[in-house]
């Protein structure tokens, strides 16, 4: 698997494009809240990619019809916003974004809580986002690939949750997906691929209150646990760099942590 670096032009431009993704998500979060439509929060997303002269890169993309993913409670990822499906108290959700901007693409994902939320929910929450933060820390050029995917696994595995295996991280930049595969459960897979300075790509952990497996609804797109448990996913784009990351996502407002809940 040749993967190619990014050079110091194509470099800053995915630091533009991936800003601006976590500028989107900065500026939606106000805005989740009980009694608004995930449609509403679509367009709302839709309307200031725009103005910042950059276009959604998941409309029309394989036929999906949104400018986002919005997936609440026990879908996994690509729930497809409507003006039928209101945030009530207690949900979950995860807004997933991709820009595209000067033909370079941001990709980046949260998770935020409706109100007060179960324990057991907050918990997978707060347990995905310190397992995506334990796989970005084992990458600096000269790491294997799949220790991500363990350490990852590690933090997951304490808990007994189910870490989805059917849908993977990937390489980003002037193309949606590229490679390489980002596994994010323990494998050994590409024990033997090293990562180097320069390549982009994004690490984004779907983990499962109960089982990992899961379910595609009629749509084509919407997928759901398998066994209807809570589901929960944080994105980060990321460059690896000689000595480690860098976060190329990172939320300009808030840092490495953003909040979960108004």
């Amino acid at each position: 698997m040749a993967l190619t670096p990014k050079n110091t032009v194509q470099m800053n431009k995915m630091r533009a494009a991936c800003r601006l993704a976590a500028e989107v998500l900065d500026y939606i979060t106000p805005h989740v809240k009980a009694g608004v439509s995930t449609l509403d929060l679509n367009n709302l997303c839709n309307e200031f990619i725009l103005r910042n002269n950059a276009i959604s890169a998941t409309l029309g993309y394989h036929g999906y019809p949104s400018h986002s993913c919005i997936s609440r409670n026990e879908i996994v990822c690509h729930g497809i916003p409507s003006a039928d499906e209101r945030l009530q108290e207690g949900d979950i959700l995860n807004i997933d974004i991709t820009v595209i901007k000067n033909g370079f693409f941001g990709d980046t994902s949260r998770m935020y809580e409706v109100g007060p939320v179960d324990p057991k929910a907050h918990t997978l929450v707060t347990t995905t986002h310190a397992a995506m933060l334990a796989g970005i820390a084992t990458v600096k050029s000269g790491s294997y690939l799949n220790e991500i995917g363990n350490a990852i696994e590690a933090v997951c595995a304490p808990k007994g949750y189910g870490i989805v295996q059917d849908y993977c991280g990937h390489g980003i930049g002037d193309k949606f997906h590229t490679a390489p595969q980002i596994l994010h459960y323990a494998n050994t897979a590409f024990r033997n691929q090293r990562l180097k300075k320069g390549l982009t790509f994004t690490v984004e952990p779907m983990v499962n209150l109960g089982s990992w497996r899961t379910e595609l609804m009629n749509d084509g797109w919407t997928v759901k646990t398998a066994d209807r448990s809570l589901s929960a996913q944080w994105e980060h784009t990321i460059a690896v760099t000689e000595d480690g990351t860098e976060i190329l996502t990172l939320s300009p407002e808030y840092g490495l942590h953003p909040p979960f809940s108004q």
